[in-house]
């Protein structure tokens, strides 16, 4: 999978977030001398492609009450594991949700969902509500409450890259 010069420059314009206009894919445009109906094409492109997950607005959670966040590990059975972890990754309290491989003895969870709530008990209730979901396919969970920020971007190019 590969991608022009161009596409790289709108890459590099975008990667920090679209600008806060009401024309935002006009004012890329604008920036690197392209046309807006351009920019949106070739953007469209690289989603159908795989080169860009999504545009999408990322609120900040910690600005909404929303401080409590937990990163829930969860033993759930390989033949269930993918339709449940979509089930769990639907729950509106539920922002990251993947599956990983095992990593025994030391480590047999498979299924990991960042949850969040406005304090730890409102984490607690939907790790409860996740646990209910998985039910029997289910053989162990744990938690790890988020301490504090380290990174809210996604990847950025390098001149190089």
């Amino acid at each position: 999978m590969s991608i022009d010069a161009t596409d790289r420059k709108i890459l590099a314009a975008t990667q920090a977030g679209l600008p806060l206009v009401a024309a935002p894919y006009a004012e890329v445009a604008g920036w690197l001398g392209l046309d807006e109906a351009e920019v949106i094409s070739r953007l469209d492109a690289m989603l159908s492609r795989g080169v860009i997950r999504r545009i999408a607005v990322a609120p900040n959670h910690y600005a909404l009450g929303v401080v409590a966040n937990g990163m829930s590990v969860w033993d759930v059975d390989d033949t269930h594991a993918e339709t449940l972890g979509a089930q769990v990754g639907a729950l509106d309290f539920v922002s990251h949700c993947y599956l990983r491989p095992r990593a025994l003895p030391d480590w047999p969870y498979n299924l990991f969902a960042m949850l969040h709530g406005t304090d730890r008990n409102a984490v607690e209730t939907h790790r409860t509500a996740v646990r209910d979901l998985l039910g029997d396919a289910c053989r162990s969970d744990d938690i790890l409450y988020s301490s504090r920020i380290l990174k809210k971007t996604g990847m950025r190019l390098s001149e190089g890259a």
